[in-house]
């Protein structure tokens, strides 16, 4: 029998909170493939189980707060946890635990995607939940990755530079505003830091719509954290990332694509 080698270097291990969902499109498996992908450890703390395929979230159902903060309080005991990244709460209770979880940790780096509502229009969070979001997690975020549509609701303004100043001023490091619902023939993703230019980055705009594309590319710039590169370096190898998964995306069912995450495994 064939002796398996060992990775030679550890794998930087990524801490992801999010929803399950059963499409495989996004959520938990979302984050599992697209940290394998780029060389990270995925550890997993389901915030919420849902009922949905790739058209629409027919129903929410979260978890207890206590069984969140114990996963995370387990698994914190167990494993060097280099980045956090956070998606789908699922209630403002759970954020509470959440928030509080991120203030025993100062040091680790977090990336939250404030998913505020399902592709296929479903609302997925009150105003309670939203109200925690701002005022509990986002000051300890190293970096927001909403998109336009997300940045808006956040901050009840138009323009997308007033909606990065508003997080901004939260208390967050950097906010990564991503264009996939503006009326424009390429995507325009923005990140924004406090007292630093702007940095843009253009991407050809794919046909069709993808499910999933907000959790790739937030736990994209989690690996890259994870590995110790720079924010810019990994915001923008995320973007690459997730455009090139979008790109050899697929249609499984009868509502929107889902990103082919492993699109650089050979094939059989």
């Amino acid at each position: 029998m064939q002796t398996i080698p060992k990775p030679t270097i550890p794998k930087p291990i990524v801490l992801s909170i999010a929803g399950h969902d059963p499409s495989g499109g996004a959520g938990i498996q979302a984050d599992i493939e697209t940290l394998g992908a780029l060389g990270c450890q995925a550890a997993t703390v389901i915030s919420c189980l849902t009922i949905q395929d790739s058209r629409d979230v027919h129903e929410l159902i979260p978890l207890q707060a206590s069984l969140i903060t114990r996963q995370v309080e387990t698994l914190f005991q167990d494993y060097p946890i280099r980045a956090i990244k956070i998606g789908l709460i699922g209630s403002a209770e759970a954020a509470l635990a959440i928030a509080d979880l991120l203030a025993r940790y100062p040091d680790v780096p977090v990336v939250v995607d404030p998913i505020l509502a399902a592709g296929g229009g479903t609302q997925l969070a009150g105003k309670a939940l939203l109200e925690t979001l701002l005022e509990r997690i986002l000051p300890r975020a190293t970096v927001v990755t909403p998109n336009s549509q997300e940045a808006r609701r956040l901050t009840q303004r138009q323009q997308l530079d007033e909606c990065a100043a508003v997080l901004l001023a939260r208390g967050c490091q950097a906010v990564l505003i991503t264009g996939t619902h503006e009326a424009a023939t390429d995507v325009v993703n923005t990140l924004y830091r406090p007292g630093i230019p702007h940095h843009r980055e253009r991407w050809p705009r794919l046909a069709g719509s993808y499910h999933g594309s907000g959790c790739t590319i937030a736990s994209a710039i989690a690996a890259g954290l994870a590995r110790g590169v720079s924010l810019v370096e990994a915001v923008s190898e995320a973007q690459r990332y997730t455009w090139e998964s979008l790109s050899a995306g697929w249609q499984p069912g009868r509502g929107q694509h889902i990103p082919n995450r492993l699109y650089r495994q050979p094939s059989e």
